[in-house]
C-alpha cells in the first residue's frame, strides 16, 4: 500500500485498480470554457479535466487520483489517454474549437509522446492547432529542456502550448522566450486579489506589458466574481477563466454555440 491521501488508498493493489481503469475506459472529460473578451467565438477554447468513475456512478477529481499514477509513473499513460479522448472528441465536435490538456512532467520526459500526438490527430484529421497542451509553470523552470524539445516538436507540426500557474512563485520570462507559448494563464493568486490589492493590479499591468512584447496572450485563472472580469476587460487582458466564467461540465453537454452570434 502507498502512502497516499487519495480516494483509491483503500484499494488493496492501487496499481491493478488504475491499470483496469485505463483498460476498460473507466474515466470521464469534463471540460471548463475559457471566455474570450473579443472576438467571433465567446468560448475559443476549453480546459479538459478528468475524472474516475467510481461505485455508485460516483466520480473521483484528478486530486484523489492522480498521486498514485505519479506515484507508479503512470502519468504518460493517462495522458495518452486524454489525448485520444480529446482528438475523438474534436473530431465528432464539441461546440469549442480547441482543447486544453494538461501535461505532466512525466509525460513531458516521453520522447514518443510528441510522435504518438502527432499520429492521432493526422488519422482523425483534427488539425492541431485544434489542441492545445498546458504545461506548468514549474514544469518550465525544473524540466526546462524536455518542455522546449516537447515545444518545438509540437510546434513544428502546427500545434501550440500554455503555460499555466504563471507567476505563483518565481517569474520566468527566460522560459517563455524559449517556449514560444501561444497563452499564458496568470494564476489564480494574482487573480484573486486583483480588486483588493495594489500589487497584484501591478504584476496584472507588468504581464500585459511583457505579453505584448512576446507576443503571445493572457489568461486569467479562478476568476469567481463579476466586478473581477469588469476589471479584467478594462485592463486588457484577453481571456478568462474560473466558476465566475463557467463551471466545468461532461465534455458531451456542451452543445452550445460558443459564437457570440
Amino acid at each position: 500500500m502507498i502512502a497516499v491521501d487519495s480516494g483509491l488508498s483503500g484499494w488493496a493493489d492501487p496499481e491493478r485498480r488504475l491499470r483496469n481503469a485505463l483498460a476498460n475506459d473507466e474515466f470521464a472529460l469534463f471540460c471548463q470554457p475559457i471566455l474570450a473578451f473579443s472576438g467571433i467565438n465567446r468560448y475559443p477554447m476549453g480546459e479538459l479535466l478528468v475524472r474516475l468513475r467510481e461505485e455508485e456512478k460516483a466520480l473521483l477529481p484528478p486530486g484523489e487520483f492522480f498521486p498514485v499514477f505519479e506515484h507508479y509513473r503512470m502519468m504518460p499513460q493517462l495522458d495518452r489517454w486524454v489525448v485520444r479522448s480529446a482528438i475523438a472528441s474534436l473530431a465528432r465536435g464539441t461546440g469549442i474549437p480547441c482543447l486544453t490538456i494538461n501535461l505532466s512532467g512525466q509525460t513531458l520526459e516521453d520522447l514518443e509522446f510528441p510522435r504518438f500526438v502527432a499520429s492521432h490527430l493526422l488519422s482523425n484529421k483534427v488539425p492541431s492547432r485544434c489542441l492545445l497542451f498546458e504545461i506548468d509553470e514549474s514544469d518550465t523552470l525544473i524540466r526546462f529542456d524536455a518542455a522546449r524539445r516537447f515545444s518545438d516538436a509540437y510546434r513544428e507540426i502546427g500545434g501550440g502550448i500554455l503555460i499555466d500557474g504563471f507567476g505563483r512563485k518565481s517569474v520566468s520570462f527566460g522560459a517563455i522566450q524559449g517556449l514560444g507559448p501561444r497563452f499564458v494563464k496568470v494564476d489564480g493568486s494574482i487573480t484573486r486579489q486583483l480588486l483588493a490589492s495594489e500589487r497584484a493590479k501591478r504584476k496584472m499591468a507588468a504581464l500585459l506589458t511583457i505579453s505584448q512584447a512576446l507576443n503571445f496572450s493572457l489568461i486569467a485563472e479562478f476568476v469567481e466574481e463579476q466586478d473581477t472580469l469588469i476589471r479584467l476587460k478594462a485592463l486588457g487582458v484577453g481571456y478568462a477563466q474560473g466558476f465566475g466564467v463557467y463551471r466545468p461540465g461532461p465534455i458531451e453537454s456542451l452543445k452550445f454555440s460558443a459564437s457570440r452570434g
